[in-house]
């Protein structure tokens, strides 16, 4: 119990600095990291060479995550500077001027989309961005694309929490393979992503509308969560369009494209039915005047520019992310091009460091922040650009990636000592491992209903579905076979940890840090999580019904998943916050 006390220490500190205190990241993860790396060091006699190693991994990791942040402001900046984000704009109004059918189209839809094809982040980047230039406070564009970071990500980057993270986790080891015997690792895998997918398509569905109620309950004039379930005929016919093929998608071709494709049917079907005006809201919500925005919506980037007329097409103005999307699918899906990328003269490496077992390395060719930065280049070209309004929005880049940089490079070493902290004589496990087997021994038969936490956890210590599903896959097989569960059941568990490392990334360090970082709202990140904490929250309770549905086959279950939904909908909506009032911005 004590070791548990002391290894949820880094975690409590970031909650009360960040969410609870409201204070800065860069100073909530540094405290973090003084008191992760004291208690490795002295409690649990971690190598202090190791503590070293992981933290430049953790720097290292942290470059290339301002790499993205960067690649992504340029590309804005440059379609700011061009004038195209005003024929974007135009084109989004065409399709429907309510912002409840713009956010479900570009947040919920093109957000999955760009999470299927490169994942790690990318949605925030390229999403976040342009919410803002569609005209959205920087705070509400923050909030939608890190909501969304849910039902997509298990199969985000071409399946890779699914194909390196759970197999990872329990591949090799040989009580696995005795007991799922006569069956092949990968038909396991298998069965794990038809259970991901079930569980994500039955929770998921509901995220549009859930995203719709938080965007007018933070960000409308009347403050009601209620007017954003006004659009429920759309939010759940979009919610339907994406998690439906998805599902089939899963089932079909495996885990590398129920996320990408399924969001791509989801897109086409979706901006057919808004155009043609088909379960459309019978009242068009906006937000209220920019004069009566409060200041914490608002961000350091201007978007006043992107205010004028344009002379682009729509299409040749959104061209630039549909190049963007399209290079991220072929450096993801093409072995030949994805091999040059990340072959050993593209990849930076240290190996061993300080003679540990750690190792990092940095691809910048296979970065998504390279494709951001080689199509704002190429932006020069499509919208007829100088050198000289090209460089101004490389200046401006710079400013904002430096500003989000102190709390990246913070964050992530603390994250990597926390993963690397297991005693040097193999006494003790690491911090998160220990935090897990504490939640199991306290859960028994109800492990179930827990499971989706830990994985949550994992995503939240790590800033990655992978990771976690790394650390903690073998971990939720055994737990699951402790609580004398079958095979099939087992197989139910281990899904519940992938869905719940998917949802995590709605309150991840790393992805609000770099969300926020994109639209100028550097030191805001406690406001950021207070909200994506509430839809967070109902993903991993939903979840774990849903799981204990499955694995029991007790219908109780399944109606308490329901009675979650219409009791989370229904609190929602009567907690009203005050109204806006004229203030200045």
């Amino acid at each position: 119990m004590l070791y548990t006390l002391l290894a949820l220490a880094p975690i409590l500190v970031v909650f009360v600095l960040m969410v609870v205190m409201r204070r800065s990241a860069k100073l909530s993860m540094g405290v973090a990291y003084v008191v992760t790396a004291l208690l490795a060091i002295f409690v649990w006699n971690t190598q202090s060479a190791v503590v070293g190693a992981a933290t430049v991994n953790g720097l290292i990791t942290a470059i290339t995550l301002l790499f993205i942040v960067f690649g992504a402001v340029l590309l804005l900046n440059t379609l700011k500077v061009s004038g195209a984000l005003v024929a974007i704009r135009q084109g989004f109004m065409d399709v429907s001027p309510d912002r409840r059918v713009q956010v479900i189209i570009v947040a919920w839809l093109f957000g999955s989309l760009i999470e299927g094809s490169s994942g790690f982040g990318t949605p925030s980047a390229v999403g976040a961005p342009l919410l803002l230039a569609l005209g959205f406070p920087a705070m509400a564009a923050v909030m939608s694309v890190l909501v969304i970071q849910s039902t997509p990500v298990s199969f985000g980057a071409v399946g890779t929490p699914m194909l390196v993270g759970v197999r990872s986790g329990i591949d090799n080891k040989a009580d696995v393979a005795a007991l799922i015997s006569p069956m092949q690792p990968m038909e396991y895998l298998q069965q794990i992503v038809e259970n991901v997918a079930l569980i994500h398509a039955l929770t998921g569905v509901a995220i549009p509308l859930i995203l719709c109620g938080l965007l007018t309950r933070f960000f409308g004039a009347n403050r009601s969560f209620t007017e954003g379930l006004k659009a429920w005929k759309f939010a759940l016919f979009a919610g339907l369009a994406f998690t439906v093929p998805y599902y089939v998608i899963a089932v079909v071709l495996g885990p590398e494209f129920p996320s990408m494709l399924g969001a791509l049917v989801g897109l086409v079907l979706t901006v057919t039915a808004a155009k043609k005006g088909w379960f459309l809201p019978k009242e068009t919500f906006d937000f209220p005047p920019r004069e009566q925005w409060e200041s914490a919506w608002l961000g350091t980037l201007n978007m006043e520019q992107a205010q004028s007329t344009s002379h682009f097409s729509v299409i040749r103005a959104f061209s630039p992310y549909v190049i963007v999307v399209a290079l991220l699918i072929v450096t993801r899906t093409f072995p030949a091009v994805k091999a040059f990328l990340t072959s050993p003269a593209a990849t930076l490496k240290l190996t061993n460091i300080f003679g540990t077992s750690i190792s990092s390395s940095a691809q910048f060719f296979y970065s998504p922040g390279f494709i951001l930065i080689l199509v704002s280049l190429v932006c020069i070209g499509i919208f007829g650009m100088t050198l000289q309004q090209y460089g101004r929005g490389v200046k401006d880049s710079v400013v904002t990636m430096i500003s989000a940089a102190p709390a990246l490079l913070l964050a992530v070493p603390m994250v990597q000592v926390f993963i690397n902290s297991a005693a040097a004589d193999g006494s003790l496990n690491s911090m998160p491992l220990i935090l897990a087997q504490s939640a199991a021994a306290v859960a028994g038969q109800a492990w179930p209903n827990f499971s989706p936490w830990v994985g949550a956890l994992g995503a939240f210590i790590a800033g990655s579905n992978t990771v976690s599903n790394m650390m903690f896959s073998y971990f939720q097989f055994s737990t699951a076979q402790q609580i004398a569960l079958n095979i099939d059941q087992s197989a139910i568990v281990v899904a519940l940890q992938a869905v719940g490392g998917a949802a995590g990334n709605m309150i991840c360090v790393h992805n609000v840090v770099a969300a926020g970082a994109v639209v100028g709202m550097m030191n805001r990140e406690g406001e950021i999580v207070r909200k994506t904490l509430l839809p967070m929250a109902f993903y991993g309770i939903q979840a774990g019904l849903i799981g204990q549905a499955l694995i029991t086959g007790h219908m109780v279950w399944g109606v308490a998943a329901v009675v979650w939904l219409a009791a989370f909908l229904f609190i929602m909506s009567m907690n009203k916050g005050r109204a806006v009032v004229p203030m200045p911005a």
